[in-house]
């Protein structure tokens, strides 16, 4: 069910997705900047502010990617290109070039607001959006927040040294649970490799969201 927004947000309210746990399935598209396109299903699942687990498996049936995401690390074993990942996000910062935690990639996956608004923060309201730009940690974040319904439908983020980007544009979005969650999302993304920068493009199309689930497990190891 596509979410229909039914207030307009007259002042800066934006609402960020509430859940405990979190289950979710999605379509996968990775396009990388060699030419290569991956197709496959996602499976998700996450603890608020704690915990964000995924598998991606093509089209075959099996898995090739599996992830787990903590306050602490970035954990990701690649089944097909063995290019796995155990990195604190200081190092995934260094190494990557894109400053990464947890709170703000689950915020940036639920199209939430990257950073709560303070003082140090601009904002302009343009027509039926809200302009928001901040500055956290030597990377600025440009916002666009819909006032129907007081979630992203556009983020760019930069770091200050060129090193790194995201852009990710939310075209809808779906009711779940009597929330406002993504229906599609298309990320691009720009970071640094030992042979020089990239860019992926990566197109996610949910296909359920349970913001309600039951306690879950998070099963990972290399």
């Amino acid at each position: 069910m596509i979410y229909e927004g039914d207030r307009q947000m007259e002042e800066f309210q934006p609402i960020a997705a509430e859940y405990d746990y979190l289950s979710a399935k999605a379509k996968i598209v990775i396009e990388e900047e060699s030419g290569k396109i991956t197709r496959g299903t996602l499976n998700l699942r996450a603890k608020k502010d704690s915990a964000l687990w995924f598998t991606m498996t093509p089209g075959m049936g099996m898995e090739a990617i599996r992830g787990f995401f903590t306050k602490e690390r970035i954990q990701i074993r690649d089944r097909v290109g063995n290019e796995n990942i155990n990195l604190s996000y200081a190092e995934f910062e260094q190494f990557y070039g894109i400053k990464l935690t947890l709170e703000l990639f689950q915020n940036v996956l639920w199209a939430n607001v990257p950073f709560a608004f303070d003082y140090q923060d601009r904002l302009l309201r343009v027509g039926r959006k809200f302009e928001l730009t901040q500055v956290r940690d030597n990377v600025r974040y440009f916002s666009k927040v819909e006032t129907s319904h007081g979630k992203l439908s556009e983020l760019v983020s930069t770091s200050l040294d060129d090193r790194g980007s995201v852009l990710a544009s939310f075209p809808k979005f779906q009711d779940a649970a009597s929330q406002p969650f993504p229906a599609a999302v298309l990320f691009k993304l720009a970071y640094q490799l030992p042979g020089g920068s990239q860019n992926t493009i990566i197109y996610l199309e949910w296909t359920s969201i349970d913001p309600n689930s039951e306690p879950l497990s998070f099963p990972f190891r290399f």
